[in-house]
Order: C-alpha cells, then structure tokens, then sequence
C-alpha cells in the first residue's frame, strides 16, 4: 500500500475534473478499489496502474518519481488551490510552492463582477504589490484617485500607501498579482 502514489492518482484525476466514477468507467476498475487505492488502503497492479496513467494522461513513471529539490519549486497546475476570501468577490489561486523562507505570494485571481464603490476600503500593508491584467477592466484605487487598467496593465506599488481593488463592470476581472510579504499561508 502506498499513500503517496494514491495521493499523486487523486491529485491529477481531480485536478481534470474527473470523478472516481469517471476513472472507473475508463479504466475498468470499480469505485471502490480506486478510492481505497487513493486513501493508501490498497495496493495496485502495474498493469492497472499503466490504465490509469493513460487515462489521466500522464506516464506510469510520474507515479514513481520522487520530486528532486528543484521540482518542490515548481507548482503543477492541479496542486494550485483556490480560496475565495469571505465578504469577498475575489478568487484568489496561488501560484507559488511552498519552499522555506518564501518571500512572495503569485497568485492568479479572478474578481467577480458587480462590486460596489461602498463595498471597497483602502488597506495597507507592509511589502510591496504587483499586479498584471489578464483579461477585464480593473479599478484600482491609489489614495483618493481611480484608475482603469485594461489588459497588459500592470500597477507595481509600496503597499504601505492605501490602496484596493475592485471590479466595477459586469465580466470577469482576471490579474495576476505578486504580493510581498506572504500573505495567505
């Protein structure tokens, strides 16, 4: 029984949107014996194993590798967790591994339309902030003034200076944001 090869079976499958039901039907193999191969509770043959690889699309040998020091630095799109803020329209996705003494936090962010000028207050931090447009228009707010940044726009500011946000339009906003120091842990 191996935990860490079901762990790496659970996070691609789940990260292709795949249910155990939708990897059962592929491969042949019941519900059940999947999810206790997942949990670590069962072992797995090679040769079912190599069906499953092939229907999540990855090569058996991803199941055996151990991650060198440098591979910790890279985060895989299906290890990247999304948290939506409370009170928030903002879906917040990190983009970093979390390696010792992480200085910055890359996040991919979505902000929902509809926010409201009295929904949004001036923060301030220590650090700095970085923020890229991806797709959307996005108001950000320096002080007292406004400004629209449209794709392609990027706004690099100390974040001790008051500032925010928002989404003012009726799309999706979506940017790219580096903040610094860390702030969802």
């Amino acid at each position: 029984m191996n935990k860490e090869l079901g762990q790496k079976i659970k996070e691609v499958r789940t990260s292709k949107g795949m249910t155990l039901k939708d990897l059962s039907e592929k491969t042949n193999l019941s519900i059940s014996f999947l999810s206790l191969v997942e949990r670590g509770l069962a072992s797995i043959a090679i040769a079912s194993l190599q069906s499953v690889a092939e229907v999540l699309g990855v090569d058996l040998a991803y199941f055996f590798s151990m991650p060198s020091k440098h591979e910790k630095m890279i985060c895989r799109s299906y290890e990247q967790e999304a948290v939506l803020v409370e009170h928030s329209k903002n879906v917040y996705c990190s983009l970093a591994s979390n390696f010792e003494d992480q200085k910055m936090d890359p996040m991919f962010t979505i902000l929902l339309p509809g926010q409201q000028r009295s929904d949004i207050a001036p923060v301030t931090h220590h650090g700095e902030e970085f923020c890229y447009v991806l797709e959307g228009i996005l108001t950000y707010m320096i002080e007292d003034k406004e400004y629209e940044l449209y794709p392609g726009d990027s706004i690099h500011i100390p974040s001790s200076i008051p500032h925010n946000w928002a989404n003012f339009t009726n799309k999706l906003v979506k940017v790219i944001i580096v903040v610094s120091p860390k702030i969802f842990e």
